[in-house]
């Protein structure tokens, strides 16, 4: 009987399913942080998807077999028990970020999204749990940000004029608030800003990409996960790679549980 293929390598609670030694199936960043676990370190649990499922998602024309999907979802649970919270959650949401590495270092080539889960259902939630509405509605703006950018604009091949990137517009949108309050800082931003400029964020994106911006953490999760291995295959990624001689065929991704 042939051999079941294992693509995905859980980490956390001072243990993991892999080590330092497993760079070529785990990359760099995955293997280091599989070694920082085993080793005691206080590494948030998450897990690593394997270079092999890199290629696999090409092969199948961009998708997803269901054995990796069944084993996001087991790893996914078993970092929800060793972090104490439950993705998606309404009361007690744990967010995650989607990251990308390579067997070798490609420093700055890839992509990574941060805060993913954040959506209309776990927004409250958090608030209420943190008590900090203006961290929550920042931590929002940035996973706008970060999506409609790497997901939505270059994960599809969108190559927009100079200037007119999604993330572009939207970081004039928020200098614009800035200039008309009179704000030096980002900081200066209040919770209530920051929720109507979420909101405005969310229009523009529709209004140039023409798709909605996923108000439902497991389609965040799944659409970062897809657009992080199709930066493999961004402009910048593959000038790297002609530069640095580096195959085509190595890939990384890693979803990491974030407090």
């Amino acid at each position: 009987m042939a051999e079941t293929k294992k693509r995905v390598y859980r980490f956390g609670g001072k243990t993991a399913e892999g080590d330092g030694a497993m760079r070529e199936l785990l990359g760099g960043k995955g293997a280091n942080l599989a070694e920082m676990s085993r080793l005691g370190m206080p590494v948030p649990a998450g897990f690593t998807i394997t270079t092999e499922c890199c290629a696999e998602y090409y092969a199948l024309g961009g998708g997803y077999s269901e054995e990796l999907k069944a084993e996001v979802a087991d790893a996914l649970a078993a970092t929800e028990k060793l972090m104490g919270m439950k993705f998606g959650d309404p009361k007690n949401p744990l967010l995650v970020s989607c990251r990308s590495g390579a067997r070798s270092s490609m420093p700055g080539m890839m992509d990574t999204i941060l805060n993913i889960g954040l959506c209309s259902a776990t927004i409250p939630g958090l608030i209420e749990k943190t008590g900090n509405p203006r961290f929550v509605y920042d931590a929002y703006r940035r996973l706008i940000m970060m999506y409609s950018d790497v997901v939505m604009e270059k994960a599809e091949g969108i190559e927009p004029e100079d200037g007119q990137g999604i993330r572009q517009q939207l970081d004039r949108m928020m200098a614009d608030l800035k200039e008309a309050k009179g704000y030096k800082l980002d900081t200066d931003i209040t919770a209530d800003e920051l929720k109507e400029l979420a909101e405005a964020f969310k229009v523009r994106i529709k209004e140039v990409l023409g798709v909605e911006f996923p108000d439902d953490a497991q389609a965040q999760l799944w659409g970062s996960i897809g657009g992080v291995f199709k930066s493999w295959n961004g402009k910048r990624a593959i000038a790297y790679r002609r530069i640095e001689k580096i195959p085509d065929d190595w890939g990384e991704r890693s979803v990491d549980g974030v407090r």
